[in-house]
């Protein structure tokens, strides 16, 4: 059985037999990200510069069932709100992700993540010669092809980028 409240609260039973339950705690206050790609977890937290080392609690959850993705994965930050930036690169890895603004343990505010038309400042051309690489004062810009599969053509030189080419440099 999977139950999972929407504030960011437990998670019981994942994969787990009959008698047995796992609990993945609540947050007080804090972001979860829902519905992440199964096995895109750990991406995200890059994204996010989560290292583990001085951040507050983190909770994860990997590979669990969904009905709505089949799996999916989960990650729980306490203590910390996302910033619009950090959304837009998590979009472009996590087209079907929900961020989930919890306070005093309650979901105040419930987002689906989107691609904006144009993705500016966030990734880097993967072609050398693009002026964009140049030591000229532009900032990298995409225009956004496709969400899924991830399809981003420079605007600059035309050079397509995938999701392979993003993961790369968070």
């Amino acid at each position: 059985m999977h139950i999972s409240e929407e504030s960011g609260g437990p998670v019981r039973g994942i994969g787990m037999s009959s008698g047995e339950e796992l609990l993945v705690r609540k947050i007080r206050d804090g972001t979860v990200i829902d519905h992440i790609e199964a096995g895109h977890a750990l991406d995200v937290l890059r994204i996010l510069g989560i290292t583990g080392k001085k951040e507050s609690t983190v909770s994860i959850a990997i590979n669990i069932p969904s009905g709505r993705l089949g799996r999916k994965d989960i990650v729980k930050v306490e203590g910390r709100e996302l910033e619009q930036r950090e959304v837009d690169k998590i979009a472009l890895i996590a087209p079907k992700a929900t961020i989930n603004l919890i306070q005093n343990f309650k979901v105040t505010r419930k987002e689906g993540v989107k691609l904006p038309p144009k993705i500016v400042g966030i990734v880097k051309c993967t072609n050398p010669s693009c002026v964009s690489n140049c030591k000229e004062p532009i900032l990298h810009s995409f225009i956004v092809e496709s969400a899924e599969p991830l399809r981003l053509r420079c605007y600059y030189c035309n050079r397509i980028a995938e999701k392979e080419d993003v993961l790369k440099q968070f």
